[in-house]
């Protein structure tokens, strides 16, 4: 998780002086505030990405000098083949149609939305790992 974490502290850096800089120099609010966000955003997942490295240790794509050998220990399940995420983006695509065509669309949204965030969550549940 280092290089990640380092990848987002630098995007991070970039768009906090970049914010910085934009606010200065312009009176457009909109500006400001959207590369403000982008620089929040950005803090975020780098603040996570360093606790998770801190948290887990040094993984063996962090080292230079690793062998395919060192991931050996990990085994990650993954299903053969799932429906939930083509459920889940429709869900959103139909949910942010609908906050802008009307309460009706965006009701049906969540109603796929739903089956697909849960399906996503409990999928592997009789998976003996």
């Amino acid at each position: 998780m280092k290089a990640e974490a380092w990848l987002f502290t630098g995007t991070a850096l970039f768009f906090g002086a970049t914010t910085a800089v934009y606010r200065l120099l312009s009176t457009d609010p909109a500006g400001s505030s959207a590369l403000c966000v982008s620089f929040v955003m950005s803090a975020l997942v780098a603040a996570f990405l360093w606790r998770q490295h801190r948290r887990g240790g040094e993984r063996p794509e962090d080292r230079g000098d690793a062998e395919a050998v060192d991931a050996s220990g990990r085994r990650i399940f993954f299903p053969d083949r799932s429906y939930y995420p083509v459920l889940t983006a429709a869900g959103a695509a139909l949910t942010a149609l609908g906050v802008v065509q009307g309460l009706w669309l965006l009701l049906i949204g969540f109603g796929v939305l739903a089956p697909g965030l849960l399906g996503f969550a409990f999928q592997n549940l009789g998976h003996p790992e």
